[in-house]
């Protein structure tokens, strides 16, 4: 009671001291939230920590990615390798499709080899899973998939119309076998829709290829669980030796090989499925589940950043609580006089630090969870369950640890009173060993703050610039489209789709390619080579006739591909990037023109091709990575549309939204912006930049009131001072410069602090950037001024009083 009557005397400090930890706690809280969705992915998955998802990599193709995916036909005999417990699977080939009077809808499925369910820990919530799974004509659903889909939960046993997303039409008929929970939000396996491999829908081909792996295939994830005490590096090594004899292995020809170098030919590696949501390291192709992946670095970040904030609001408590004991000196004097023990006095102040504490706590945790909502769809990621008894069990002990600690100092200050000095009008000031550790303080507060804002305006800076980085073509006017899978835009149906969108007033033309802009899933590269020089391996693009025309690319030398173009594998003229003309050998493009090149083809016979013209550097990926040479070939198998507005864009989409369902009625229509695909590329960074602005503002607020205290109690030490100035004549311009003057030093000190931190953080993130903006480090100079500003704005009323103050109240004090 004590402690509540102490702070309900001085309401503006208790407002102040309470609002200032509340806010820097809730919004830490909101970050360790995401900091925990994020480092818990997978967390629910039965015995998580033993079970690994089998990755490789081919060594001879260019980058050499890692992929998640790998042929099924290693399923069986990992199962028998000593140390592995168990080893299932599941594929993305054939998305399937709800039809419904309305329409397709589409839905998240997998198909999944036997165990999968026993490996996930799955329980069915209504009918027999396990039966479905080995069903031919039964599905599982979740219950948020048959609220979504189908209006209910209560779907047991009703039966659906479902279609393959593929080039053949597949449909059929099946019944709800199985009702299960909603994985969690934090999954890289998400579903709403399991069936087996037995369900009469799939191609003959695909059931064989799960079971048998009989055509070689690498588009399956194979997940394996380790025996308790099995080794994860013996069974790499035994899975390792299983590749190097596989039949993929006898089918690859050697010249495909040699590009391997002395790595292996496939490499394999076991990483655990609780690392799976950070892996940066994987490549996604065509049969690829999409699902969000996270930045390790970024995350630690953000819980760094997320302590930061908690401690820059723990200084700025310390601080006011320290003015507060400083001012309260002589009843603190007169309490010590009339007896009161020591320990009762700490007593006090821990009981008033853990009131505040425990007051911003509470508060801070009711800020958390309405802003759970907003901050979620603000990262892109659903942190509902994040709320939980024991993670309000855990911020409430945060709460209390935080008063104990912010107790001590202000307690310890208290208690160095000395009461014969106070009420004798001598001393009642504060160490200067104190005051130095309370300024260091404030000084390490602006550094954090000033350094948090440099990094967030450079990140947002170089977010900015790489989104609007040249591309080498204007992608504004370009919507893209994708086919579905097994369609290539050779197909008659397809074919006269293109056809129908040319003819539309809203449409300039189709152009194809094999792969969408900003997404290299189908990546192909092969031999190539001038006369009998080095042979080269380049990545090859194949585009149609029309694509440099339909996007304005203009020829460094020669020409480009044009309409009347035609070729095929054997024919086709070649059109070299800048880049590739270099390695061939042309010292510049102009000398390529006209040349002939040989290709390694598909028969892995060489061909000759000519030359025809030399292309500028056309960027198909983001600013990470270099633009690497690359040969266009003509090719009309692509599975990607380019389709280009001749008016606004949505006049355009419109166009494919009526013409799409006319020639392609079984399949759902994927188009986006041209320059949508390319900023998904930097959605990480982007959410780093919003996420280290609003830290930031936190920051900056905190920072504004470390200021205040800062300007106020510079004021009280120097009242005397001040009302001595006065009374020889000082104006109040000449006050104003004296607090300015004690801040602006201690400003300078946290930018010589601060700024450097910063700018090494700043070059480790613009360090994988191929193009890096210089405008980056002028986030330096302004997270200075606007350390400035809010410094400042921070410290005005503490000036403003001391310019106003009549010199007999500061020489009374």
């Amino acid at each position: 009671m004590n402690a509540l009557r102490a702070l309900a005397r001085d309401p503006a400090y208790a407002l102040v001291s309470v609002l200032g930890l509340a806010v820097g706690l809730g919004f830490c809280l909101l970050l360790l939230a995401y900091s925990r969705y994020s480092w818990s992915y997978d967390a629910h998955v039965t015995d998580v920590d033993r079970v690994y998802v089998v990755k490789h990599r081919r060594n001879w193709e260019l980058g050499k990615r890692w992929s998640e995916q790998v042929p099924l036909a290693m399923r069986d005999p990992a199962k028998s390798l000593p140390g592995v417990a168990d080893v299932t699977g599941y594929a993305h080939w054939f998305p399937l499709r709800l039809e419904q009077p309305g329409g397709l809808r589409e839905t998240s499925s997998l198909v999944v080899l036997p165990g999968f369910a026993e490996m996930l820990g799955l329980e069915a919530l209504q009918g027999d899973l396990a039966a479905t799974l080995q069903s031919t004509d039964a599905i599982a659903i979740t219950e948020a998939g048959a609220r979504r889909l189908l209006g209910s939960d209560d779907v047991l046993g009703q039966s659906v119309v479902l279609r393959l997303d593929a080039a053949d039409v597949l449909v059929g008929k099946v019944r709800i076998g199985a009702i299960l929970p909603t994985p969690p939000a934090n999954t890289t396996i998400p579903y709403e829709i399991l069936h087996g491999v037995n369900l009469s829908m799939l191609p003959t081909w695909a059931k064989d290829e799960a079971l048998n792996g009989s055509h070689a295939f690498s588009g399956g994830y194979l997940l394996l669980k380790l025996a308790p005490g099995g080794s994860p590096a013996q069974v790499t090594a035994a899975l390792q030796a299983m590749a190097d004899n596989s039949p993929l292995a006898r089918l690859v020809p050697e010249p495909i090989k040699a590009h391997a170098g002395e790595d292996k030919f496939t490499e394999i590696k076991l990483s655990p499925l609780r690392d799976a949501y950070l892996d940066d390291e994987v490549g996604l192709n065509v049969f690829s589940k999409e699902v969000p992946r996270g930045d390790p670095r970024m995350i630690a970040g953000v819980t760094a950043v997320a302590m930061l904030l908690l401690l820059l609001a723990a200084i700025n408590y310390v601080n006011l609580a320290t003015i507060r004991v400083l001012r309260r000196q002589r009843e603190i004097a007169l309490r010590k006089v009339l007896g009161v023990r020591r320990e009762r006095l700490a007593l006090q102040f821990v009981s008033e630090s853990l009131l505040v504490s425990g007051l911003a706590t509470v508060l801070g945790i009711a800020l958390a969870v309405v802003s759970l909502p907003a901050f979620s769809r603000f990262v892109d990621r659903d942190l509902g369950g994040m709320i939980s008894l024991r993670n309000v069990l855990a911020s409430l002990g945060l709460g209390v640890l935080l008063g104990l600690l912010t107790a001590m100092y202000p307690a310890w200050v208290a208690l160095r009173i000395r009461p014969a000095a106070m009420l004798a009008g001598r001393g009642g000031d504060e160490s200067r060993h104190g005051r130095r550790w309370r300024r260091a303080l404030s000084v390490a507060q602006l550094a954090l703050a000033m350094g948090l804002a440099a990094l967030t305006l450079a990140v947002s800076i170089q977010t900015r610039n790489a989104m609007k980085a040249p591309l080498g073509f204007d992608p504004d006017p370009l919507l893209v489209a994708s086919l579905p899978i097994g369609m290539s835009a050779s197909d008659e149906s397809t074919r006269q789709l293109r056809e129908a969108l040319e003819q539309h007033p809203a449409i300039a033309g189709v152009a194809v390619s094999v792969d969408a802009l900003g997404n290299n899933r189908e990546v192909w590269s092969t031999d190539f080579q001038r006369d009998d020089g080095e042979l080269r391996f380049f990545e090859v693009k194949g585009v149609s006739a029309n694509f440099f025309e339909l996007h304005g690319i203009a020829p460094l030398a020669g020409r480009l591909f044009n309409s009347g173009d035609k070729g095929s594998e054997t024919t086709s003229p070649l059109v070299l990037n800048e880049e590739s003309a270099r390695l061939l050998g042309f010292s510049s493009p102009e000398l390529a023109v006209g040349e002939h090149v040989r290709v390694r083809g598909m028969q892995m016979s060489m061909e000759d091709h000519e030359v025809v013209g030399v292309a500028p550097r056309v960027r198909f990926n983001s600013l990470r990575e270099t633009p690497p040479p690359v040969v266009y070939m003509i090719s009309n198998y692509g599975a990607t549309l380019i389709i280009r507005a001749r008016g606004s864009l949505a006049d355009a989409e419109q166009a494919m939204q009526d013409l799409w369902p006319r020639y392609l009625p079984n399949a759902l229509l994927h188009v986006r912006h041209a320059r949508d695909a390319f900023a998904g590329s930097y959605a990480d960074d982007a959410r780093l930049a919003r996420l280290l602005a609003l830290s930031t503002l936190i920051a900056m607020l905190i920072a504004a009131c470390g200021a205040y205290v800062l300007a106020a109690d510079a004021v009280r030490r120097r009242n005397r001072e001040i009302a001595l100035r006065k009374l020889f004549g000082a104006r109040r311009g000449h006050i104003a410069a004296l607090v300015a003057r004690e801040l602006g030093t201690l400003l300078l000190i946290a930018a010589a602090i601060g700024l450097p931190i910063a700018a090494v953080g700043i070059a480790r993130y613009l360090a994988p950037f191929s193009e890096r903006t210089p405008l980056a480090y002028a986030a330096l100079a302004a997270a200075l001024l606007m350390a400035a500003a809010v410094v400042s704005a921070g410290a005005a009323r503490q000036a403003w009083h001391a310019m106003k103050m009549r010199p007999a109240v500061g020489l009374r004090g």
